[in-house]
């Protein structure tokens, strides 16, 4: 295998040898690393370009293009990405083709990411979307391949990154492929992988249950979204009118979907947005309660009659599955966003402030690459003036503004994806009481140095048969819930998955359209073409005006699945019967149901992962929100300068963006306080006196706090709820918590750990701050008044793929940075997110850019990425933004070209040449 001869090749770094090695990663880093730094200045010359190109970066080495057409413009965008970034682009694209194999060798894990990857077809989908795009489109895409594949052209791996010639030394690697317009289309696909919404939630639920065997304890754990103390993004604002919406189907959808139906919750006719989509009102809340009992009810009619460790058993299977591919935007419960838009008439400018910081997994170099792309002469034929932040091996801006507006994302979560059970004989698969055959494909997996691997793979109308692949999700097909009369499962039993990016969708036009939008309507419309993975989108223009718009594919499940049929709910929290197609989806919400806002009376929109729309809205996107802790502090920060006739300025939108306020210990340090404890103990109670629940790195009251959390979710929790589904301290544990603190007898207060012993909260409250002083005193030492929160909490660059490996470790100070002390937390605005079931305070995910636009001078806006734009180990803009981020500062971002020329410390010239 090619990470053991990794392993094997570094154990010759003994003691002995430490000199030698020294030596050689001296002349390493003198002939091998700096060798693949470009050149930011002097002229290139491209055969096939045009026109000229200006290519103009500032001290942060961040480019902006300046170009006579479309097509130069996005040529020299490709040649720049590689220039910094081709080794991420190329890793990217082995990932999302189900190609590690070919770059990585002889692994076990990087063959069943290509066998997870191959079944889910990611590239082929690509290539759909790619042939069905418009003809404009797939210029662009194509003219980016072709500035990539400028840059390859004469150069070794060697000469593009120190990787390769790291990777060469265990495995022989592959030539390097041109690029491709596909390759940048299947980037969409890792994408809505990562943020495909509340699947583990779904799993989480069956798989507590297992150990609990109490349906309402288990929905203690996922409470209702508290719509009336955390608002939903629109609230009563919402557009279009809350009415049923017709199904959306596609004429594919329509062959393969043979019943219909509506949107689980959907409002009786005419009954107005304001009525069922207001935010904090009785009517919200009883529509969630009535929602929650209705789970409840589902969920004991189908329990009562399963077996809870086969269900348990079976939910660990399939989530284990889908964890084989590799997560390239990060995972867990920290990924999310901050986005809000304020109005002119709440600023100093008397124009909008937009903001924006992403929270996503953390690395070197960062997810974002910044970049302007600026149109000579902007005019039809040239429509491109956009600065802002996007993704290496893709064309265009994701997140940004142009010369009329800007618009930032955050996710929207929606539950896109649903597990199929399917009764399989030989080549043919029982559908509706028929056995029809099944759609299958031979896939050849290439391994660098060893021989290829052959898989087949299967589909059924829902999607590819995972279980063919996997074993764990065969094991979801065992053990899953069933139709009542179905006959023996056997051998022939089959888990598919259907996915919405698995349709072909139309996320690269949207991209381009959103960049070169105008107004309102052009955004709004262009906005609506993004498929995968959906997002809520914040807006503003030069005009003056604000919005917001929820694009995206949401599936329409089926809600005319006749009572007793089966025990399984058609709502997809639960794998299903696919074998009745009942419980098909339906089709997809309409694009013009989906909801939007235009300059709300309120005069600012917050989204931050909270509910978009109150419980009543007739589109039903999920139950697992964020609960809006996050988004609710935001809106608190504006609400209090509006109350003090302050108007708000780009600064207090990165003040806002640093906010460490930490919503959870206002709820538990009260009781903290007045909890009795040895005098030990008490040194570090005290530290909370006066305290403003701030959380700062040099707050030694946020670390014996957070110490105390980390404790009390382990004493409540731990002792019941399996491995993997253990508190991750984020959102969902403030709400359940919070709930808890008032109900000091509840049950889950008992540790059943300690069975002569029945605690209560005061009991487990005590036991966590005496758990939390012994553990910092050991981490931190005894005096209390020196701890710091950053000194527990870090964040850790760690270089992708080759940062970790021992192999490269007289390298690692070169390839990896930290760690860095930080303040924040989880569900806290600045979002530096970590997780206590993993046993430490380090930082898991958090803001993977910041930014600030102002609408009324694009020269006063502001920004920062996580670590630099350069992918390059040792060169000058590998990481000279991180201290800066991790500073919550932020750089003038110029757009003007006299400010991009004022702030310039290189000029690259790309000119034509002959062929």
């Amino acid at each position: 295998m090619a990470r053991r001869r990794l392993f094997r090749l570094s154990l010759l770094a003994g003691a002995g040898l430490m000199v030698a090695l020294l030596v050689s990663a001296l002349v390493l880093s003198v002939i091998v690393v700096r060798r693949p730094f470009p050149s930011y200045s002097g002229t290139m010359q491209l055969v096939g370009l045009d026109h000229t190109v200006s290519i103009i970066r500032d001290d942060q080495g961040v480019p902006q293009i300046y170009a006579d057409s479309p097509t130069d413009l996005f040529r020299a965008q490709g040649y720049v990405h590689a220039q910094d970034r081709f080794f991420e682009m190329d890793w990217r694209r082995h990932v999302t083709a189900g190609k590690l194999s070919e770059l990585v060798g002889e692994d076990e894990q990087a063959l069943q990411a290509d066998k997870t990857v191959r079944t889910l077809g990611w590239r082929r989908v690509a290539q759909e979307e790619y042939a069905a795009l418009d003809p404009t489109s797939r210029s662009y895409l194509q003219a980016y391949a072709e500035g990539v594949n400028d840059y390859l052209a004469g150069r070794s791996s060697s000469q593009l990154s120190v990787n390769y010639a790291l990777l060469g030394l265990a495995v022989p690697l592959p030539r390097i492929e041109k690029w491709d317009p596909v390759d940048s289309l299947t980037w969409f696909k890792a994408m809505a992988w990562d943020l495909r919404g509340n699947y583990g939630d779904e799993m989480d639920r069956a798989r507590v249950y297992g150990s609990v065997r109490d349906v309402a304890r288990v929905n203690q754990l996922f409470p209702a979204y508290p719509y009336a103390g955390h608002p939903p993004i629109l609230g009563d604002q919402v557009q279009p009118p809350a009415t049923a919406p017709e199904t959306d189907t596609s004429s594919k959808e329509k062959a393969k979907r043979t019943t219909t139906g509506t949107a689980s919750g959907t409002a009786a006719s005419g009954t107005s947005a304001s009525e069922t989509a207001a935010s904090g009102t009785a009517a919200s809340e009883q529509v969630a309660q009535t929602a929650d009992a209705t789970q409840t009810a589902d969920a004991q009619a189908l329990l009562a009659a399963l077996d809870g460790s086969l269900v348990q058993q079976a939910l660990d299977s399939a989530e284990r599955s889908v964890a084989a591919v590799p997560s390239l935007l990060g995972s867990g419960d920290g990924l999310g966003s901050n986005s809000w838009v304020v109005s002119g008439s709440l600023t100093d400018t008397g124009k909008p402030l937009l903001a924006n910081d992403p929270h996503l997994g953390i690395g070197i170099p960062g997810i974002w690459y910044q970049v302007g792309l600026h149109c000579n002469a902007v005019n039809d034929s040239c429509p491109f003036d956009v600065a802002g932040f996007g993704f290496s091996g893709v064309p265009g801006v994701l997140i940004g503004h142009n010369q009329r507006i800007s618009w930032g994302f955050t996710n929207l979560g929606p539950d896109v994806t649903d597990f199929y059970l399917e009764k399989v004989d030989g080549a043919n698969y029982l559908r509706d009481g028929k056995m029809v055959p099944l759609q299958s494909r031979l896939e050849t997996i290439k391994v660098a140095g060893s021989d290829p691997v052959q898989i087949t793979v299967r589909s059924t109308v829902h999607g590819p048969i995972l279980s063919d692949v996997l074993d764990p999700v065969r094991g979801v097909g065992e053990r899953a819930p069933v139709e009542r009369g179905v006959p023996e499962r056997g051998v022939g039993y089959a888990v598919s998955l259907a996915w919405t990016a698995l349709q072909p969708g139309t996320d690269m036009q949207a991209v381009f359209a959103i960049d070169s939008a105008t107004d309102f309507a052009s955004f709004r419309s262009a906005a609506l073409q993004l498929d995968v993975p959906a997002q809520n989108i914040i807006y503003a223009d030069v005009d003056g005006h604000i919005g917001y718009q929820a694009p995206g594919r949401i599936p329409v499940r089926s809600t005319e699945v006749p009572v007793g049929v089966t025990p399984v709910p058609s709502d997809g929290t639960w794998p299903m019967p696919g074998w009745d197609s009942a419980f098909d989806w339906t089709g997809y919400v309409p694009k013009d149901r989906l909801p939007y806002v235009q300059d709300p009376a309120e005069g600012f929109i917050v989204a931050a992962n909270q509910a978009v729309v109150g419980p009543g809205y007739p589109v039903s996107f999920t139950r697992d929100w964020d609960y809006g802790f996050r988004s609710q502090r935001i809106r608190d920060l504006i609400t209090a300068r509006i109350s003090a006739h302050h108007k708000i300025t780009v600064a207090d939108m990165s003040t806002f963006q640093a906010d460490t306020y930490n919503p959870m210990a206002a709820e538990l340090v009260p009781l903290m306080l007045t909890t009795k404890v040895d005098a030990f103990t008490a040194e570090g109670r005290d530290l909370l006196q006066g305290w403003d629940f701030h959380q700062p790195a040099d707050s030694a009251a946020a670390a014996y706090f957070n110490a105390t959390w980390a404790a009390l979710l382990d004493l409540t929790f731990a002792d019941e709820m399996p491995e993997g589904t253990r508190p991750t301290g984020g959102s969902r544990w403030f709400e359940v918590v919070t709930t808890l603190l008032k109900n000091p007898q509840d049950s889950w207060w008992d540790d059943r750990r300690t069975p002569d012993v029945v605690e209560s909260r005061d009991e487990v409250v005590r036991r966590a701050m005496v758990q939390a002083r012994l553990r910092l005193t050991s981490i931190l030492g005894k005096d209390a008044g020196r701890w710091k929160w950053g000194e527990l909490h870090q964040v850790q660059f760690t270089a992708t793929p080759l940062g970790g490996l021992r192999l490269t470790l007289p390298l690692h100070p070169l390839l990896n940075k930290g760690p860095v002390p930080v303040g924040g937390g989880t569900s806290i605005v600045s979002a530096m997110n970590w997780n206590p079931a993993n046993g430490t305070f380090d930082v898991t995910s958090g803001p993977s850019m910041r930014m600030v636009v102002d609408l009324g001078d694009f020269n006063r806006s502001r920004w920062v990425n996580q670590t630099g734009q350069s992918g390059h180990p040792g060169q000058a803009h590998y990481a000279d933004q991180l201290d800066a981020w991790a500073n919550n500062e932020t750089y003038p971002w110029p757009f003007g070209r006299d400010a991009v020329e004022a702030a310039a410390d290189d000029t690259l010239t790309l000119e034509p040449a002959a062929s």
